[in-house]
């Protein structure tokens, strides 16, 4: 497109640039303040940056919106995009306050008080309970959409996902599991949704960090394969010092314990996922001189939280780190999973592994074991079992011995996890959560099949020590269901019945 003298519309928001490139915190500035626009919403976005001539067009194309026109006097560009297409734009909108972003907390959170401490009922020995997502319904991803993009209030976003939780939590009631979950259902990925909940934090589509990467094309493709567009995954971005002013989790805990009587689990994201994740050059280290610097206020933010959710009655508190995985198993031979968008470098395997534990301990410290929990898979965005890393846990084993957690719960049923029998190397002290189905597979396994894989670990472990659980969870991505909520309840179901031989 060539420049024009002059644009024929007038913006709704304007805001200046000034010398940034797309790959150097441009493409924030922009998601900031396109996201509160309207469909047909008008941003001008001003330049003195040469090359943004040609990255703005294609930011542009990969993300759907409308370049209408642009300017260019004296080195001063005007760039003016639409927000989706220019022909769904029914009036000029107003000018709008709220699509002007609030200015981000500069310091740390305000002092929160300790809320009173509340007792968490114990988890019993068998116990079953789903990994953490179970499939949002399409209103509830139409808000979440909503709410993301500043169309949907708080209050009008948290009382659409109170419904999804009571349809999940009554879901896992009735196929008689014995510790529930809120099914993540306010969460737009297992991880990512840490960065709304963040400050100095937000969420930017994956297709935003092309200009980020060092090979373009190579990232692009790894886009393309992904079984959901990439314009609807979104990706944590660090603009600021992190630091959390509202709990990340601990409202949900809240909310499925005021529905339900049985004890709670809730999942986050472990620290060492988080910084790989958030970790990003050109983003990240304008607020932070080394990744290791990120991680220790990473650390600080989960240990804040953690302590919360013992204090909500949370009866297990699970560290989600599928990375490892990626450490040790990618190579020629196993493409890179995009199940965690860690896109940062890394060291060599025994260094990142090394870095993990002592990530995970520092959360853990002078926590209670006994609620605590750490989950390891090998990714969970697709069905199709031959795409996602394979190879047992042996080489993860001597660090997830290492940590100082209270129990593990791995993927056991995929042929992909080799043998259950390898997890004796762990902590006797631990309780060993094994998946007995396999959420990828639509196929319901029978009972006797669950029951067998039952009775071969208490065989391994003991009774006292076993808890039962699929190999992941039922929907990673809010988008991209592993199975629908019928199959979910279904594979919890055939669970709970192979544990009630062993009552």
């Amino acid at each position: 497109m060539e420049p024009v003298n002059h644009h024929s519309h007038a913006p709704d928001v304007s805001f200046d640039g000034g010398d940034l490139d797309c790959g150097n915190g441009l493409l924030l500035l922009i998601r900031k303040h396109i996201d509160p626009l309207p469909r047909g919403g008008l941003l001008e976005i001003q330049s003195r940056e040469i090359s943004v001539d040609e990255d703005l067009p294609a930011w542009c194309r990969l993300t759907g919106n409308e370049l209408v026109s642009w300017t260019r006097r004296d080195g001063q560009r005007s760039f003016l995009v639409c927000k989706g297409k220019l022909s769904e734009r029914d009036a000029p909108v107003a000018a709008l306050a709220s699509a002007a972003p609030a200015a981000m907390p500069s310091g740390g959170p305000s002092p929160r008080a300790r809320r009173e401490a509340v007792s968490a009922p114990p988890v019993p020995p068998l116990a079953v309970t789903g990994m953490g997502s179970w499939p949002r319904p399409r209103w509830m991803i139409d808000a979440m959409h909503a709410h993301v993009e500043g169309r949907l209030s708080e209050a009008a976003f948290h009382e659409t996902a109170d419904d999804a939780v009571r349809l999940a939590i009554a879901a896992q009631e009735k196929a008689g599991v014995h510790m529930v979950t809120d099914g993540e259902q306010r969460r737009d990925s297992y991880a990512s949704f840490v960065a709304s909940r963040l400050d100095n934090c937000q969420l930017i589509p994956l297709t935003d960090l092309l200009p980020l990467v060092d090979d373009p094309e190579a990232f692009a493709a790894e886009l393309r394969a992904l079984d959901i567009p990439a314009g609807q995954v979104r990706h944590p971005a660090v603009f600021g010092r992190l630091s959390r002013s509202r709990p990340l989790v601990a409202h949900e805990v809240d909310f499925a314990r005021s529905v339900s009587g049985k004890p709670v689990k809730v999942a986050l994201p472990g620290p060492y996922l988080l910084t790989r994740t958030m970790w990003m050059e050109c983003i990240s280290d304008r607020a932070y001189d080394s990744r290791e610097a990120l991680a220790a206020d990473i650390v600080r933010v989960l240990r804040e939280e953690l302590a919360e959710l013992l204090d909500a009655g949370a009866a297990l508190v699970q560290f989600d780190e599928p990375v490892l995985s990626e450490v040790v198993f990618s190579g020629p031979k196993n493409k890179r999973s995009f199940m965690c968008g860690a896109l940062s470098e890394s060291l060599a395997p025994q260094q990142e592994l090394a870095f993990a534990r002592d990530l995970l301990n520092a959360v853990l410290e002078g926590m209670p074991q006994e609620r605590t929990a750490l989950h390891v898979c090998r990714g969970n965005w697709t069905p199709d079992e031959s795409v996602a890393l394979s190879g047992d846990y042996a080489p993860l084993l001597p660090t997830l011995a290492q940590v100082r957690v209270g129990a593990y719960l791995l993927e056991m049923c995929t042929p992909r996890a080799g043998d259950v029998a390898m997890l004796k190397a762990l902590p006797g002290h631990a309780r060993i959560g094994i998946g007995v189905v396999n959420q990828k597979d639509q196929a319901i396994e029978s009972e006797d099949a669950v029951a067998a894989r039952i009775e071969r670990g208490i065989a391994l472990f003991g009774r006292e020590r076993l808890l039962l659980h699929p190999d992941c969870g039922f929907a990673t991505f809010a988008d991209n269901p592993i199975c629908s909520a019928r199959i979910a309840q279904q594979k919890l179901q055939v669970i709970a019945q192979a544990a009630r031989r062993f009552d």
